[in-house]
């Protein structure tokens, strides 16, 4: 999560990042939380829905038609102007901040975890895998690694662990190129690729990295 909201939020404090929430214009409306539930994509709506499930009265529900309106558009049509204000209100309460986690978890960390655990990856292939998930979504990394298949074996299937994933890199290269607010790839080059190139494929720490030209470094494995 640190290697990720480096990315995401220029920071390592994660926890901080569940009240994050802006439109970064890359066309997905408003991105929010920690690991970045789009208005526009269907993940923020499923973690309000759940949120609602538990806590019927929480400050997000009211937005709820608002946010099956604007499901696969940018728009922030019935959101403005106090949808941002109620994401901050709702994301001091703890029943919010584990709905993110399990939103988290379920829709992103643990298939992607699961499938490079699958292709034979050790932590550092894993933390390839849920990058480009919360990213691209889960079907977009899958369409990732299946191109990178083309090149490569994977270690289950006979490859060689370091040959797959920089041809895996490869190709997440070039799905952050397609869109111009994902074309900074360093969190791809001055990351991933270097504790590649150190042959770090168990992310064992110090890490030292660089996203968007920030030196970033985590010592010691934290809880």
């Amino acid at each position: 999560m640190e290697l990720v909201s480096s990315a995401e939020n220029s920071s390592l404090d994660w926890r901080a990042q569940y009240r994050y929430v802006e439109d970064i214009g890359d066309g997905r409306g408003y991105t929010a939380g920690i690991i970045g539930f789009c208005s526009g994509t269907g993940d923020m709506l499923e973690l309000v829905e759940a949120y609602t499930a538990t806590s019927p009265d929480n400050p997000l529900a009211p937005y709820l038609p608002a946010l099956r309106a604007v499901n696969g558009t940018d728009s922030h049509e019935g959101l403005d102007p106090a949808f941002v204000d109620a994401w901050r209100t709702a994301a001091d309460d703890p029943v919010f901040q584990a709905a993110q986690d399990h939103e988290r978890d379920t829709v992103y960390f643990d298939p992607s975890v699961a499938l490079a655990v699958a292709d034979g990856l050790g932590a550092l292939g894993q933390f390839a895998y849920y990058d480009a998930a919360v990213m691209h979504g889960f079907d977009g990394m899958q369409g990732v690694r299946a191109r990178a298949l083309a090149r490569a074996a994977t270690p289950a299937a006979g490859g060689d662990e370091t040959v797959y994933l920089d041809a895996f890199l490869d190709e997440r290269v070039v799905e952050m190129d397609k869109e111009e607010a994902h074309s900074d790839t360093s969190r791809v080059d001055d990351a991933q690729r270097v504790f590649l190139r150190a042959g770090n494929l168990s992310l064992t720490p110090p890490l030292r990295w660089h996203v968007y030209g920030d030196p970033y470094e985590i010592a010691t494995l934290q809880d």
